[in-house]
């Protein structure tokens, strides 16, 4: 129908058009109302009568601080407020802001968790207890609800509307501090596509004025990315750091809110319990802020309990239970969290030694390091440990790390560094740079690291790697942090740093004419320093030797290759028998002083898994059965197949 109306305009001799034009209506009015509603009449001022009979109930039920703000007095009168532990610095200040005859609007910046809001609700308290300077006796501390301001606001004034009547109530009302958290939504916050006038705007000339107290709460990346950018708005604020408590500061906290998660869970917090959670956390816990973290855990405990049955719920809440909170929430096993993990510790180096062989030099100075640094006596602000493999390829150096990892219970991040080898490699490491495709991703090093916190990260072939590479490594090895392009730093102060090289291993190989090779593990250390910086070198723990295999150590590594095909058979159903002339003939072929043990691993598959592949899959051993393997007449590996007995 619509469409027809405007079409009749093309018709110009036509009676409709005439009788249209007498009415003063063109085509162009007709199309304004059909696409935007436009009309020529503008409508009236008044609103309809049910809709004034609305606005009109609820401006008299509730005043607009009432109906878009929250009484913290009211709520702490009430007892849902908890106390402000410590934090008298930050609340003097505050204070003193106010207490300011012009630009009287303390802004309180920190991390999350910090304590930001808890500062502002603490001053509602203390003003209810008071324990305030006399100038703010009677004070009443409103918590401005931008949700509620916003919420409902169909047509264009409404929410100006409502936030100048929330200033108006505030500027009549002397006594009346306006609390605003998360402040930086107030930036944007109402206006228009395309308009300037937003809720700051609105709120800057009560602000300079000293008619309107008003205390702000916001993070560190909010108030640089959006509210620093607006100088007008921060010049009307005068700036509170609120830093994060230190471990012992957060033990206080804890002490004076334990009544509070006490009475609700029903249980009792011992001392013990409550320095475990802050130090725990502080430690484990790297994505979030004491005193946080630690109230969550304490928290959490509690709440723990509570779901149990009756007959294993604790009314006791002990290191022991923190504990295994901490270590769900860090996603660690338990026996790492724990604070007393002495056993793993003492046993390290023979359980590496038990399946690392003829290193036992190298696996003494790596596990000495390690109980050194997890005594305490370490660096609390550096890696677990920063470690320099050395020595020929074959000889165990990978292998320790892996089984370091598994004997510590924690994840191995490895990262072959031969892909590292050209320069712009490190922006893969820590991520790219602004402008560039995926800058916000962050990099391959600092994610796993903050997947992962607690870990053993393995830098395989790190000679080959590009030197602006081991300029990164500098700070981690040194503060145990690293800072990805995006501003988030890393924690490795709970990472184990092992790093594999060969250098110098070339120089052990070769030997003089008519001489035998007299060099020995850590002749390699001319090579290493000419590779490795001086401040490289500077900041590791240990630059530990791998020796050369010698014959009798490679019948141990036979043992261990043929208990692995072993293993692998009895999954098959198939029981393997080796003689002592096979394990005699591989030691003697498999052994190669330059090479390590990767040739004895190459020669079992050659000889030994090529031949039982077939038999396994199409042969005798389909179904089970016997496999026997020993040297024939000819000096060459034989394998003796049985079928199993069908039951």
């Amino acid at each position: 129908g619509a469409n027809v109306l405007v079409a009749v305009f093309g018709e110009k001799d036509s009676h409709a058009v005439y009788f249209l034009g007498q009415q003063g209506v063109t085509r162009l009015d007709i199309v304004n109302f059909i696409s935007h509603g436009i009309t020529k009449t503008p409508q009236s001022e008044p609103l309809r009568p049910d809709e004034a009979a609305e606005t009109s109930t609820e401006s008299t039920s509730a005043s607009p601080l009432d109906s878009f703000a929250q009484n913290l007095n009211t709520q702490a009168l009430a007892g849902k407020i908890d106390p402000l532990i410590g934090r008298d610095q930050e609340l003097t200040r505050v204070i003193q802001t106010l207490c300011r005859r012009r630009k009287n609007n303390p802004l309180l910046v920190g991390e999350a968790g910090v304590g930001k809001t808890a500062i502002a609700e603490g001053l509602a308290r203390r003003i209810i207890e008071g324990t305030v300077p006399d100038i703010l006796e009677g004070s009443i501390v409103y918590s401005l609800d931008m949700g509620a301001l916003l919420a409902g606001t169909k047509y264009r004034g409404d929410f100006e509307q409502r936030l100048k009547g929330v200033l108006k109530q505030l500027a009549d009302t002397p006594s009346a501090i306006l609390f605003i958290d998360e402040i930086h939504t107030l930036i944007g916050a109402g206006a228009a596509s395309g308009g300037t006038l937003d809720a700051s705007n609105l709120l800057k000339p009560a602000l300079s004025s000293g008619q309107l107290r008003c205390i702000g709460a916001t993070t560190y990346t909010e108030y640089r990315g959006i509210f620093e950018k607006d100088h007008a708005l921060s010049r009307r604020f005068q700036k509170v750091d609120v830093p994060e408590p230190s471990v012992s500061e957060t033990v206080e906290i804890l002490r004076g809110l334990k009544t509070r998660f006490e009475d609700h869970h029903g249980v009792k917090y011992t001392a013990a319990a409550l320095t475990t959670a802050a130090q725990l956390s502080a430690r484990y816990i790297n994505d979030r802020h004491l005193p946080d973290k630690a109230i969550d855990v304490i928290d959490e405990a509690g709440a723990a309990q509570r779901i149990l049955p009756k007959s294993r719920q604790r009314k006791t809440i002990t290191p022991r239970e923190i504990e295994d909170i901490i270590a769900r929430i860090a996603r660690i096993p338990p026996k790492t969290v724990s604070s007393d993990d002495r056993s793993s510790l003492k046993t390290l180096d023979r359980d590496l030694k038990a399946v690392v062989y003829g290193q036992d030099k190298a696996i003494e100075a790596l596990a000495t390091a390690i109980k050194m640094s997890r005594s305490g006596l370490g660096d609390p602000q550096k890696p677990i440990g920063n470690f320099l493999f050395s020595g020929p390829t074959g000889v165990g150096k990978t292998e320790v790390a892996r089984q370091l990892a598994y004997v510590l219970g924690v994840e191995l991040i490895r990262f072959d560094m031969s892909e590292y080898m050209e320069r712009h490699a490190v922006s893969r490491l820590i991520g790219a740079p602004p402008g560039y495709v995926g800058f916000d991703q962050g990099g391959l090093l600092t994610e796993a690291v903050n997947k992962h916190p607690y870990a053993v990260i393995l830098l395989d072939e790190v000679e080959k790697a590009h030197p602006d590479i081991f300029n990164v490594l500098l700070q981690v090895m040194d503060h145990g942090t690293l800072t990805d392009t995006n501003g988030r730093k890393a924690d490795f102060r709970n990472v184990v740093l092992v790093m594999t090289t060969n250098a110098g291993a070339e120089m052990l190989n070769k030997s003089n004419i008519g001489f035998s090779n007299s060099r020995a593990s850590g002749d390699e250390m001319g090579e290493i320093k000419r590779m490795f910086t001086p401040e490289f070198r500077n900041r590791l723990d240990a630059i530990i030797p791998f020796a050369s295999l010698t014959e009798p150590v490679i019948l141990q590594v036979v043992d261990k290759f043929l208990m692995q095909l072993e293993a692998q058979l009895h999954e098959k159903k198939v029981e393997a028998i080796f003689t002592d002339e096979l394990k005699a003939y591989l030691a003697k072929h498999g052994f190669d002083p330059l090479m390590g043990a990767r040739p004895m691993a190459r020669l079992i598959q050659e000889t030994i898994r090529k031949a039982l592949a077939d038999e396994l899959l199409f042969g005798k051993l389909a179904h089970g059965g016997r496999v026997t393997i020993a040297m024939d007449a000819d000096d060459k590996i034989s394998l003796e197949f049985e079928e199993a007995v069908p039951a």
